[in-house]
Order: structure tokens, then sequence, then C-alpha cells
């Protein structure tokens, strides 16, 4: 049997990250999922997807996403139910994240921490239940060392770079 999903979506609110009484983090999310086609409006309409993540990677995806932020995610989906304080059952569709890939600048997400500065955390070493797996890590660095000057002298210069195909490695 597979049960297999990837999502690209934006975060409709920051993560919330709760702690089983055994100490185990929990954070859970919503993400909003454009549909690949347009309404009768031309508009295009989303899905929203409920996502819970566990251990480390709850953690680490808390500290680096906010709401509003672009990210990727795998897992699988995963159905439950239980009984509310009504005495009614309540069945819970969600999707159990493995692997996420925050696909934004890290300087595109607008920090909820007011300009402090970033701890030196890599959101990209840890994944859930033990694996190896590592999400991409094509991130790319906004590290300016406190000149205000990007660490990329070629960033934004508007110049082109002349570079031999004997250079290029493909």
């Amino acid at each position: 049997m597979i049960n297999r999903t990837t999502l690209t979506g934006r975060l409709t609110r920051d993560v919330d990250l709760r702690y089983t009484q055994s100490g185990v983090a929990v954070g859970s999310f919503t993400l909003a999922v454009d549909r690949r086609f347009t309404n009768a409006n031309g508009q295009r309409d989303a899905d929203f997807i409920n996502c819970v993540i566990w251990r480390k990677s709850a953690e680490n995806f808390a500290n680096f996403v906010h709401k509003g932020s672009l990210v990727g995610i795998d897992g699988r989906i995963q159905t439950r139910n239980y009984e509310n304080q009504q005495g009614q059952r309540v069945y819970v569709t969600e999707v159990v994240v493995e692997n996420f890939a925050l696909l934004e600048p890290r300087s595109a997400n607008h920090n909820n921490n007011n300009g402090a500065p970033q701890n030196n955390e890599n959101p990209f070493e840890s994944s859930n239940n033990g694996n190896n797996n590592q999400a991409n890590n094509s991130q790319p660095s906004n590290n300016n060392g406190g000149n205000g000057q990007p660490a990329d002298p070629f960033a934004n210069s508007g110049d082109q770079i002349d570079i031999s195909d004997d250079d290029l490695p493909f």
C-alpha cells in the first residue's frame, strides 16, 4: 500500500507548538494549497489542509516559519476519530509531516522576533522518526556580518558574468 503526499503551500497561521505529557513536541498548522484551475470568476480556489509535525522537526519548523510562509511538505495522510465533550464522534483527516523544505529566502520571511538576531540552528538537520532524510538545503544565506552589505558581492549588481562552457562541471 502507498500512502504518500507532497504539498506546496502557505501557512494560514503560525504553528501551534505543544508538548505531550511525556515531553514530545507536536506542531499543528494549516496549509493553504492553490488549486491548479480557476473558478468562474477567474480566481484560484485553495484547499486548506490540516497538518501535524512531531519531535525535533516540529520545534525547528515552528522556529523558522510563520503565517504566510511558503513551504513544501512531504508526509502521509492519517485519519483518526475521537469523542468530543458533547459525546459526538469527530473524524479528523490530516497530513503527518515527515520532511519539509522552506521555499523562500529567510529575508522574505517577516520573523516574529521583531528584528532580534537569528540563531544559527539549521532547520534542515532533522526529520521525524529518526530518519536521516534531509530537506533541500539550497536555502540562500543572508548572513551579512552586520555591515549592511549582502554576503554575495554579485547580488543585484546588474553586471553580466562571462563564464566559459569549459568552466561548467556539466
